[in-house]
Parts: C-alpha cells; structure tokens; sequence
C-alpha cells in the first residue's frame, strides 16, 4: 500500500464498499494469505465489500507475477468474465505464450515485446510454464 504495509485487520477500514470496488488486484505481496485466513487478504477484501478479488495464494516471484498480470489485463480488455481473462492468462503462460525471454517479456498473444526493468532483465529467468508461477493465482467474488 504504497509507503506502508496494510495488516488484514486494517482491511475493512478502506471502505472498499464506498463506493464499491468491483476488482481488487493484490499481485505485489510477498503474502497474501495468512495461517489464520484461509482465503487471506482476497477473502477478506470480499467480506469488506470488494465484489471481486484476485490474489496469490503463496509467494510468488517477480518474473511469474509479471507476466501472469501482464497478460491478464491485456486479455481482460477484450474478455467480459474476469475469470476468463485469468483462466486466459494462465494457459498463455503453460503454452509458453507468455514468457521471458532475452531480458523481455513475450507476449505472443497480443505480438508484444516489453523490455524488463534492468534489475529483473539480468537474472537468470525460470520457466514460467510450471505450475509453481501460474496457479497460485486465485479469483473470490464473482467472476463476471
């Protein structure tokens, strides 16, 4: 949250329902779950009011969660179920549509290339089509 970190207690102070916020993205966590909640701040964000929530269910790294939300909200322009664009991006990913490459990020789907930030372009890249990078991400709420 910017300059400070926003603890699950604190959530329903945001007011997410005043007036309501009908996606919720939480991709720069290190955590987004939590022993105590299940569902951790994406399950919370809902009970607050947030009609839907997309969040990792475990840490996840840098490299998966760029490209996991690039693709997602490229595809979520043109796909009216929100649930689809997320289901969309994942497949790019196992089908190596989406990936790192040369230090960029590929995007076959939409023939894009975007250069990485340089304290990502020089590292050693994972492959992004296992499952670890991919299926941590997780949508509460409605879909649509």
């Amino acid at each position: 949250m910017g300059d400070q970190k926003l603890t699950l207690d604190r959530l329903s102070e945001l007011r997410l329902y005043d007036p309501p916020v009908d996606l919720l993205v939480l991709s720069a966590c290190h955590r987004c779950g939590d022993e105590q909640s299940e569902l951790g701040f994406a399950g919370l964000a809902v009970q607050a009011g947030v009609k839907t929530a997309l969040a990792s269910l475990w840490y996840v790294s840098d490299e998966g969660t760029l490209t996991l939300m690039t693709e997602f909200y490229h595809i979520l322009k043109q796909a009216p179920i929100k649930a689809e664009a997320l289901r969309q991006a994942q497949i790019a990913m196992i089908k190596n549509q989406a990936r790192i490459e040369n230090g960029n990020l590929i995007l076959e789907n939409s023939n894009q290339t975007i250069p990485l930030p340089p304290e990502l372009a020089n590292q050693h890249h994972p492959n992004l089509q296992h499952p670890y990078y991919w299926a941590a991400f997780t949508m509460i709420g409605s879909p649509w």
